[in-house]
C-alpha cells in the first residue's frame, strides 16, 4: 500500500544522508521533499505541515552525535515522529466485562463483516469465547456471510432472520451469550453508502442498550482522505474507541492511515492485510513506520512464522536436517508453509531493504517457479518423494509429463534440491563435531 510513499521518502533520504552538517537551509530543502511525498500520499494537509515542523524543530535543536552522520539523525527524527503520528504504541482492546461487547461500525463495503470474522478468529486463538451477532437487518447477504464465516471458524453466530428490530436482536444476543458462556459479543452492524441520520440514530440506540466496551470503526484504506472525514463523523456521533483499517495490501496511497490518529485522536487497533481470515493483525505504529521507511518489519514476519509453523513439526524437521534425512516430502511441506506466510512480495517487503530487493526480482516469475516446483513434487509417488535417488530417466519423464514441465526443468529442480540436501548434511555433521568438542552452536537450527 505504501510503495509509492516509501520510494519517494527513500529518494528524499538519499539527500539527507549526504548532508555534511545540519543547517536550516539544507534541512528545509530535504524536508520539502518529505512534505511533498506525504501530500502526494493523500496525507491531511495540516497533519503533513505539523509533522514537518516537528521534525525540523528537533533537527535544528539537536546536538550532533559524533558517531552518527547528521543526515542519519534527521532520518531517525522522521522515524520517531512517524511512530507518534501513527499512535506511538499498539492499543489493545478493553474487554474487562463479562460478557464484553464490541460494535463494528462503518460504511457499506468497508469490510465490517469480514473484519468481524477475522477479529473473532483472533480472539478465539487468544482463548476467548466470541459470539458473532448479525445486527445488519437490511442486508440478508450480510447475515449469510457472517453465518458462513462462523461455520469456517467454528464460532457461534446469533442470527434472527426476518427480525427488523435491532434493539431486540441486541437484547436477545446478550441473553444468548450469558446462557452459552460466550464472553465476547461482536456486533456486525448495518452500513450505508454514506452517513445518514437514521443510520447514526440506530447505532446510537444500540450502543446505549448494549453499552459496548469497544466501538471499532472499520475503514477501507482505499477510501483515502475521505476516510478521515468518515471517521470524524462516526466519532462525533458514537465516540468510537478505535479503528480497523482494511485492504492495507492494496494500492491505496496510505494517507488515511497516516492522518487518522492525528485527526480523530483515536488509535488504529487492527489492520486487514489480505483477504484470508488469518491476514489480520494488531496495528503496531513502530512496525508500520519501519515498513513505510523501507526498514522492513522482521518482528511481524517472525510472528507470522510462529503462527504458521507447528512447533512439534519444526522440531521433527530440525532433527531430519541434522541427520541429513531431508526429503522432497519435507521440501513440499516447507513450500506450503511459506504460502501460509503470505505472498512472496509481502514477505520480502518485511525484510530490511526488501523494497530495493524487489526491484531486482521478478516476483511473478518466482511465484510461478514455486508453483511449478510444488506441481513437480505432487506428480511423484510417496516412495519417490521420500527417496529421490530412485528417480531414473523413465520416472523423470513420467513426472515431467504429469506436472506439465520439461525433463530439463525437472532435472534443474532436483539438482537444486540435492545441493540443498547435501549442504544440510554437512551442517548436521559440523554441529555434531562441535558438540563433541564441547562448544556446539546452540540454537543453530532452532527458531
Amino acid at each position: 500500500m505504501f510503495d509509492s510513499l516509501t520510494t519517494k521518502l527513500q529518494n528524499a533520504f538519499r539527500n539527507l544522508r549526504g548532508m555534511g552538517k545540519i543547517s536550516e537551509s539544507n534541512v528545509s530543502d530535504a524536508l520539502r521533499e518529505v512534505r511533498m511525498a506525504l501530500l502526494e500520499a493523500d496525507v491531511n494537509f495540516k497533519v503533513a505541515r505539523d509533522f514537518i515542523e516537528r521534525v525540523k524543530t528537533k533537527s535544528l535543536g539537536a546536538e550532533v552525535v559524533q558517531s552518527i552522520q547528521p543526515g542519519q539523525q534527521v532520518v531517525k527524527f522522521i522515524h520517531d515522529e512517524l511512530v507518534d503520528l501513527l499512535g506511538s504504541q499498539n492499543a489493545g482492546l478493553n474487554l474487562d466485562a463479562n460478557p464484553s461487547s464490541i460494535m463494528m461500525v462503518g460504511l457499506h463495503g468497508s469490510g465490517k463483516t469480514t473484519s468481524s470474522g477475522k477479529l473473532a478468529r483472533l480472539l478465539k486463538k487468544q482463548g476467548r469465547a466470541p459470539l458473532l451477532v448479525a445486527a445488519d437487518v437490511y442486508r440478508p447477504a450480510a447475515m449469510d456471510q457472517l453465518d458462513t464465516l462462523g461455520k469456517q471458524l467454528e464460532v457461534p453466530v446469533f442470527v434472527k432472520r426476518g427480525e427488523t428490530d435491532v434493539l431486540k436482536i441486541g437484547r436477545e444476543a446478550l441473553e444468548f451469550a450469558r446462557a452459552n458462556n460466550r464472553n465476547i459479543l461482536i456486533f456486525d452492524t448495518a452500513g450505508r453508502l454514506q452517513i445518514d441520520e437514521p443510520l447514526v440514530q440506530e447505532l446510537v440506540n444500540l450502543r446505549d442498550l448494549i453499552k459496548p466496551q469497544e466501538i471499532l470503526l472499520v475503514l477501507d484504506a482505499a477510501t483515502g482522505q475521505e476516510a478521515v472525514n468518515v471517521a470524524t463523523h462516526f466519532d462525533q456521533a458514537l465516540n468510537i474507541t478505535g479503528s480497523i483499517l482494511t485492504k492495507l495490501d492494496g494500492d491505496a496511497r496510505g494517507g488515511a492511515a497516516l492522518s487518522l490518529k492525528s485527526v480523530t485522536g483515536k488509535p488504529i487497533k487492527f489492520a486487514g492485510v489480505g483477504e484470508k481470515l488469518e491476514e489480520f493483525e494488531p496495528f503496531h505504529p513502530d512496525r508500520m513506520a519501519s515498513r513505510i521507511l523501507g526498514m522492513g518489519d522482521v518482528v511481524s514476519l517472525v510472528e507470522r512464522a510462529a503462527e504458521a509453523v507447528n512447533e512439534e513439526d519444526a522440531k521433527k524437521l530440525e532433527e531430519k536436517m541434522r541427520k541429513g534425512e531431508f526429503t522432497l516430502t519435507d521440501f513440499l511441506e516447507q513450500l506450503r508453509q511459506m504460502k501460509k506466510l503470505g505472498s512472496l512480495e509481502s514477505i520480502v517487503k518485511m525484510l530490511p531493504g526488501g523494497g530495493d530487493a524487489l526491484k531486482q526480482m521478478d516476483i511473478g516469475k518466482q511465484e510461478k517457479e514455486f508453483k511449478r516446483m510444488e506441481g513437480m513434487i505432487c506428480a511423484m509417488t510417496v516412495k519417490e518423494r521420500n527417496n529421490a535417488a530412485i528417480l531414473n530417466a523413465s520416472r523423470r519423464r513420467r513426472i515431467a509429463a504429469g506436472s506439465g514441465v520439461t525433463v530439463t526443468e525437472l532435472n534443474t529442480m532436483l539438482n537444486k534440491f540435492m545441493q540443498m540436501q547435501a549442504m544440510m548434511k554437512k551442517m548436521g555433521k559440523f554441529q555434531k563435531m562441535m558438540g563433541k568438542m564441547g562448544g556446539g552452536l546452540p540454537g543453530m537450527f532452532r527458531k
